[in-house]
This record gives C-alpha cells, structure tokens and sequence, in this order.
C-alpha cells in the first residue's frame, strides 16, 4: 500500500470457508468485510492519520456532535469483479465531486478527490476476496460525521471519515422484478433551499415514515411529490424516476436542488442518448403520470440508484386512484438500459466514456 495510508491488518480475519459462506447469497447490506478505511479531520490539523484498519465498532462520546446536531454525509458505490479477473469501480470520481457537494451544504470540510479514491482503493485491495462473483459486488460505504464533544449550534471542529464495505448480491429478493410504489400525499422529502440534493441521513430519516406507510399499503417503495404544488413528481425514497413514452422519448425530473443527482440517473442518460434515444429533464406530474398510463401514452417507467441499480416499476397506489404501467412488467428500454449499464460495469462491453476506473 501507498505510504499515505498505513495499513494495520486485522489480526482475526474471518475465515476463507466462513467468508465463502457469507457470500453465497449476501442479500444487500448485511455482510460485512474485515476492514474499514479513515480518515481523521481537525481544524488545527487538516485532513490527517489516513489508515486502514479492523473493522470495529466505534466508541464515541454522547455529546458528539453528530448525535445531536446530525452532521453526516454518506456515498455509495460498488467494486466489481471483471470477466478478465480484474476488479474495478464505477465512477468513484463522481462519487468524490458529490461528497465534496454534500460537505458544503452541510458545513462540512470538504474531503479531497484524490483522498476520497484512495481510500476506497486502499480497503478494496485489503478486502478484494469479499467480492462476489456472478451478479454480486463490493459495496463501498464512505462517509463522514462531526464527532468533535460539545453542545452548541455551530459547525464542528473535528470529523471522522470512513469507508466501509459490503459484499452484496440483488437489492430487491428474487433480482431485477416490478415493484409497486405509494405515493405519498402527507409527506414530502424535501423542498428549495433544502438539503434535498445532498446525501445526507437527515434526508432518508425524514422519508422513513412515509417508506412506513407504504409497506402498510403493500407497496415496495415510497414516491414524492414537490413541496410547494403537491403536484409534481419528485423522487423515490433512494431513487430517482424514469418515465418511457410510447415514441420512445424518456421524461425524468430535473435537477432543481430538491432531488438527489444521481450517478446511476446520469450514466443511463448518456447512455440513452448515445442510443439514439431523446431524453427530456422536465417536470412531470402525478396527474399526467396517470393520464398517460391509462391512455397507453406511458409505456413504462423505472426507477435507478447504485444499490438497485435500474428497477422496473410496474404499479402505482394512490389515495386518488391507482393505476399500471404497460402490463405491470419490465419494458424494452428498460431491460435494455439496465443490460448496458451492467455490462460496462462488469467490464463485457466497451466503456466509451472511460467510467470504469480499474484497480488490476
């Protein structure tokens, strides 16, 4: 390893027949690696003490500042296992700008890029035999919190940076299938002058309610609407929205500030558009989204993120009425551009636009 990072290997690693184990079907988010990256951060110091370490649990002071005033800003990205053998991520240099992003909206210090890529190296290399094969990854968890020990609004003087990792097999049970979203009409995810494009947990501890209500109405996910019109089709609870017209033209919100900009979101309209397929960045509202379903004007829709990659939404439940999209099931577009996502990620088609960033 680069002498920036100290390496302190973990003395009880989980043994290669456990760990074989664990990855036979990791599901998403519960199996975790041997080691964890971190980076310290003061204002007397700068960023400092770069190292990769056990994974352990943390011991934290209750007056942290996090725990109080939620300073917190995550990532997410995964590292693959290439047809050729080799391992790559998937544009962890977009993933840095968006972190850097975040931090400054929350009046956080802003974490270099070459920093913030090193240290997901640094732990993929340690824990490259966590890495499924087939359709499995590495999922990489970076994030950042205030841990400086004092009560009182104000931005803190100190934080810790860390990445951690997860070896992980289909978001959804049962892999790539439609699901069924609720639209929500109480509750809303963010609004202008917000923090709604920014990836912090205040984002999704706000949207769990709704998430709640949801899951007691039998759907897979959660839908927001605009703050101000109650009209306007946002996002997912973690994913941004897709809409398939029947002449082939894809709608999907624009990025106003209220919505998450999305990696997967911006891969898969530079991938539609090099298809020859017409993208629009447009709003798009509830009550069109079910005109157009009824009408047949609406062929499909789909959601995207890093976890699930790209989702098929097949049904919508509504207080006002719900409705189907196409026949409930996955669409052309959407099985196409999920297949060529997939492939540049797991390094079997070209990679025109130079995403795949290897590590050997």
């Amino acid at each position: 390893m680069p002498s920036s990072f100290r390496f302190d290997p973990n003395a009880s690693p989980v043994a290669s027949t456990d760990r074989a184990e664990r990855m036979i079907d990791p599901g998403f988010g519960r199996v975790f690696t041997d080691h964890m990256a971190v980076i310290r951060f003061s204002d007397a110091d700068g960023w400092h003490d770069p190292h990769v370490t056990a994974r352990a649990p943390l011991q934290i002071d209750p007056a942290s500042s996090v725990l109080h005033y939620a300073q917190e800003i995550f990532e997410g990205l995964k590292a693959y296992r290439l047809e050729d053998g080799g391992t790559a991520l998937f544009r962890p240099d977009a993933n840095a700008r968006r972190f850097q992003d975040s931090a400054r909206r929350l009046a956080m210090p802003e974490l270099p890029e070459n920093l913030f890529i090193e240290s997901i190296e640094r732990l993929v290399d340690a824990d490259r035999d966590w890495i499924p094969g087939g359709e499995g990854a590495l999922y990489l968890r970076p994030f950042m919190f205030a841990s400086e020990v004092f009560l009182g609004v104000k931005p803190a003087a100190e934080y810790l940076y860390m990445v951690i990792a997860s070896s992980v097999g289909a978001y959804w049970k049962g892999g790539m299938r439609p699901i069924t979203v609720w639209v929500s009409r109480e509750h809303t995810r963010a609004a202008a002058g917000g923090t709604g494009a920014a990836k912090c947990g205040g984002n999704y501890a706000a949207s769990l309610i709704a998430q709640k209500a949801a899951i007691a109405e039998g759907c897979d996910q959660v839908v927001f609407l605009d703050a101000i019109d109650r009209r306007w089709v946002e996002e997912l609870g973690g994913m941004n929205l897709f809409f398939v017209l029947d002449d082939g033209t894809l709608v999907t919100p624009p990025l106003t500030g209220t919505i998450l900009p999305g990696i997967t979101r911006d891969s898969l309209i530079t991938l539609a558009r090099a298809d020859g397929l017409t993208v629009r960045e447009e709003p798009y509202a509830i009550d069109q989204w079910r005109a157009d379903a009824q009408s047949g004007r609406l062929v499909e829709a789909f959601a995207c993120g890093t976890a699930a990659v790209v989702t098929p939404v097949g049904n919508v439940k509504d207080a006002e009425g719900d409705f189907a999209i196409g026949g409930g099931g996955t669409g052309q577009i959407t099985q196409r551009l999920h297949q060529a996502l997939n492939a540049i990620q797991r390094g079997t088609a070209p990679d025109p636009h130079n995403w795949l960033h290897r590590l050997g």
